[in-house]
């Protein structure tokens, strides 16, 4: 199977595709080389199809048409989709949420110089409360227009904490994961949610998820996490 990887903001998405690109041999399809892949096909340059994106929201499916042709086209291949709603698109795709507790995110794009003024934080308060506000206008936006719940992760194979966890043994889980997916599959069983997480994670996240799952103490990796199976 393809993977599909999206997550929370601040998570560390792109850290662990280079990762999955350099030690696992993924190719990487982000939105971005989607956008310029699009943009080829129609005889435009990048830059223009941006602006024309930012006209129509036509664009915003052409990417989802796009991504679910690629998926269909090049099954043979070793391909990661990192974007935001690649797992609703892609056909046969283990699906992967990252996710990262607020505070740790928070920390994380306040001292990532790389986003510029757009994304400039005078406290971790502050970045907190626009991270927040951000997840909560997505989590709509995709409600309004494809009529699904991002933020509900039964939709997904694995949910992995990058909170405290190195991105190397990240990726490895991963992989590891995935490949336990597809021989299960091969086997003719079905694949449920697994959700593994920093121990040390806040009580309050994935309450939900902890009173309808079961959960266990489990060392993966050399590592001890709170898993919670769905």
């Amino acid at each position: 199977m393809h993977i599909t990887l999206t997550g929370n903001l601040g998570s560390g998405k792109s850290t662990l595709s280079r990762i999955l690109e350099a030690e696992y041999g993924y190719e990487i399809f982000s939105t971005g080389k989607v956008i310029r892949q699009i943009a080829e096909e129609q005889g435009v340059s990048v830059l223009e199809m941006n602006k024309l994106m930012e006209k129509d929201h036509k664009y915003d499916h052409m990417i989802d048409d796009t991504t679910a042709r690629i998926s269909r086209e090049q099954k043979d291949r070793k391909i990661l989709f990192d974007s935001r709603l690649a797992w609703n698109f892609v056909e046969e795709s283990f699906k992967v949420f990252l996710s990262v507790s607020l505070t740790v995110a928070a920390s994380r794009v306040l001292g990532d110089t790389s986003r510029g003024e757009v994304e400039s934080y005078k406290s971790v308060e502050e970045c907190m409360a626009s991270l927040k506000d951000r997840a909560a206008t997505e989590d709509r936006r995709y409600k309004d227009i494809y009529g699904i719940e991002y933020f509900n992760y039964s939709n997904y194979n694995l949910v992995l904490d990058s909170s405290d966890c190195a991105p190397d043994v990240l990726a490895q889980i991963l992989v590891r994961e995935a490949t336990a997916a597809e021989e299960k599959l091969a086997k003719g069983e079905t694949i449920g949610t697994k959700i593994i997480l920093d121990k040390n994670r806040p009580e309050e996240d994935f309450a939900k998820e902890k009173a309808e799952g079961t959960v266990s103490l489990q060392t993966i990796c050399g590592v001890e996490f709170l898993v919670i199976e769905l």
